[in-house]
């Protein structure tokens, strides 16, 4: 998280996102400006208006006038429209380019970073925190300037007009402007403590929304309501404090223009009485002074939009100052004909939050897998063996120790070609509100009709072709419209269909029923006999599924053989397996 907190220094940080839309914002903020100045030229012409009809002015000079004043008024409104076409169109790509940013980053941070971050804050950023940056860039900004450069040109008129009117109306304004510089202390915390409120609220909706089963199974809907009502009343509670922030600068910027309006008058006719100014100026004065209304009564509103701003800026950057700790290399290595050795070197692995001097989860792992064979990794609940899979494609890097894949170590691969080379499939499947065709073919090369066959074949996935729309038909989000042993067919159908020269499975078949699974494993045989793979195992048959088995234990790897033979020397391989829930009429043999 970045250390800059002067809301100038966080605003210039959207710099290099906006870079090409500063042409047309200098653009848009000169056509404000140009607008005001027509604004505040009318009042001129209204001055000689009145002067001439006072003196001896003529009928034509009246029309001619009139007519000036309609077009000045027309030439205020060509200039507004100007400025929004100018502002718009670029500034909605801005926004765009955030947001592609973002969507890469998060794609770019590690698992890490999304096991700590809530979804909800994340979403908040990516659309609400956004879409308020957007509107200050093409309102907020451009407005901020050009209104206060508009007083500035008021005021000197004011002054042309009469040096003692326009003191009056500068002195009482001066009060708006101090506390303008207050509200900005005051109103960025409360910013910034409803934006986070409400990003959490977002977390909440997304949890119940994708809990609501188990909501509606333990009867908790009503408690989940009563929670997220708490969340929306402190939210509520504090868009109030806001609320009455900007309402209190309201008052000053409603009530202080109208005093000085009121001091100005009672100047403005003593002095015409005394000759001192004509009626026209004084006229002008206030028809000036109206014009200078809206620009002085938009500051308080342009001010909380650009504290809001700045914290949206924050909340972003919050994001994308996240350090990348897991990095393709300056100049990758390629491997052109994977043959699938896997072999892991001293690995050490401890996750970052873990207290200095505690063991690791992982403690100088030695294991290898020839091409082609496969190996079933098996330990108690907590032993590490889902941490040690995931090192194999990056989504956790190794503390210390090595990787290797064909003899070169994976951390000198780029990350999208190691996962070409080694695919994964779950326990907990999650598929995507996609076709079954797209998730089935999300990480091949070959998307062929063949392949995707194939791959379902291969996963006893043929329930796919009685869905309404076949391999077409669009599943729901996270696959929940499927059961869950569909889910993890499609699921290892994914892993397969990639094709991969490593096969790494998290116990993929948890949810299936005997005789599905028993189908399962016979075709996994084919396919195991070609590709090499790491397989996590909870219950007997995926054991026995394995040519050899891995125990792991107190963060090591204590005995490495054959299913038989630790059945023979381990005693705690004998415990383990002993612990696993066979399925009826599952033997362990």
């Amino acid at each position: 998280m970045s250390n800059t907190t002067g809301t100038l220094p966080i605003l210039l940080r959207i710099l290099p996102y906006a870079r090409k839309a500063i042409p047309r914002l200098i653009l848009g903020v000169v056509a404000a400006i140009s607008a005001a100045a027509v604004a505040l030229s009318i009042p001129q012409v209204l001055r000689e208006l009145i002067n001439s009809l006072s003196t001896s002015g003529t009928i034509e000079t009246l029309h001619s006038l009139v007519l000036l004043v309609f077009a000045l008024g027309l030439l205020e409104v060509l200039l507004v429209l100007l400025r929004r076409w100018l502002v718009l169109t670029p500034v909605t790509g801005v926004e765009s380019d955030m947001r592609t940013n973002l969507y890469r980053k998060l794609q770019d941070l590690p698992i890490s970073f999304h096991d700590r971050w809530p979804s909800g804050q994340l979403l908040s950023r990516a659309t609400q925190d956004l879409g308020l940056i957007r509107r200050w860039l093409s309102f907020g900004l451009v407005l901020l300037i050009a209104n206060a450069v508009t007083i500035v040109i008021g005021l000197m008129v004011l002054f042309s007009f009469s040096w003692i009117l326009g003191l009056i109306f500068f002195v009482v304004s001066v009060p708006i402007w101090i506390k303008g510089f207050r509200f900005e202390s005051g109103y960025g915390k409360i910013a910034r403590q409803s934006q986070d409120q409400a990003g959490d609220l977002a977390t909440a909706v997304e949890e119940s929304v994708h809990g609501i089963r188990v909501l509606k199974a333990f009867g908790r809907g009503d408690f989940s309501a009563e929670k997220f009502a708490r969340g929306a009343a402190d939210l509520r509670s504090t868009e109030l404090k806001k609320a009455s922030l900007i309402a209190n600068v309201w008052a000053y910027l409603l009530f202080l223009p109208e005093t000085a309006l009121a001091l100005s008058m009672f100047a403005g006719v003593l002095l015409v009485a005394e000759g001192a100014l004509t009626v026209g100026a004084l006229v002008a004065f206030f028809a000036t002074a109206t014009v200078l209304r809206w620009p002085t009564e938009s500051i308080g509103f342009l001010l909380a939009l650009t504290l809001d701003a700045k914290t949206a800026i924050q909340r972003h950057f919050d994001v994308m100052d996240e350090p990348i700790l897991i990095q393709d290399p300056i100049s990758p290595e390629t491997i052109t004909n994977p043959q699938g050795k896997l072999e892991f070197k001293d690995v050490h692995f401890n996750y970052p939050d873990q207290t200095l001097g505690s063991k690791g989860l992982l403690r100088g792992i030695d294991l290898l897998l020839n091409p082609g064979e496969s190996v079933a990794l098996i330990g108690v609940t907590g032993s590490g063996k889902t941490t040690l899979t995931a090192l194999t494609t990056r989504l956790l890097e190794v503390s210390s120790g090595s990787i290797e894949l064909d003899g070169i170590d994976i951390r000198m691969l780029s990350r999208s070609e190691l996962r070409t080379h080694i695919a994964m499939a779950f326990e907990d499947a999650t598929l995507f509100s996609a076709s079954v065709r797209d998730n089935v073919l999300l990480g091949a090369l070959d998307t062929s009709d063949q392949a995707l066959e194939e791959a379902l074949e291969i996963a006893q996935a043929g329930f796919v072709y009685d869905l309404p729309e076949g391999v077409d038909t669009k599943i729901g989000e996270e696959g929940l419209s499927l059961s869950g042993g569909q889910r993890q067919r499609l699921a290892l159908a994914r892993a397969v269909a990639a094709k991969p020269a490593i096969l790494v499975l998290d116990d993929p078949l948890s949810a299936l029923d005997v005789d599905t699974e028993a189908l399962v494993e016979s075709a996994l045989r084919k396919v195991l006999t070609k590709t090499t793979a790491l397989i996590v195992a909870h219950r007997p048959s995926t054991v026995q599924l394995a040519d050899r088995v891995a125990l792991l234990q107190d963060g090591k790897i204590v005995a490495f053989g054959t299913h038989a033979q630790l059945l023979q020397t381990s005693d705690h391989y004998r415990y383990v397996v002993s612990s696993l829930e066979p399925k009826p009429g599952e033997v362990i043999a």
